[in-house]
């Protein structure tokens, strides 16, 4: 299973490639779906108290990510404006590689806390 980071890269590289090769649609779908998996796996720390907003805002984000990736699949195998849709998914790549560092700021918070913080 890949990480949240390994699945954005690999969707990242497939929307690199050129639209008309044979079978772009088709690649991006799978890493979109492998995207969705990482998505869906995903776990945060428990968080204390003082990060539960944090942690809420996060699953929220999640959540959004997840209905972005639903609606724009089936787009991705219709072919219709492919250059349309490639701006949009980058901009989703964007929108996941900010969740996958929020996430990861949560974790250092949460970290940080167990071991005294920064003084």
């Amino acid at each position: 299973m890949a990480t949240l980071e390994e699945s954005i890269v690999g969707l990242r590289k497939a929307l690199g490639l050129p639209m008309q090769q044979q079978g772009w649609g088709w690649l991006v779908r799978q890493r979109m779906s492998v995207v969705k998996e990482a998505l869906t796996d995903e776990a945060g720390p428990a968080a204390e108290a003082w990060l539960a907003a944090r942690e809420g805002a996060l699953l929220r984000e999640r959540n959004a990510l997840l209905a972005q990736l639903a609606k724009l699949g089936p787009l991705v195998l219709e072919g219709h404006d492919r250059e349309g849709l490639r701006n949009r998914l980058l901009r989703l790549v964007h929108d996941l590689e900010r969740h996958r560092q929020r996430l990861s700021d949560l974790v250092y918070d949460s970290v940080a806390l167990e071991f005294g913080g920064s003084e």
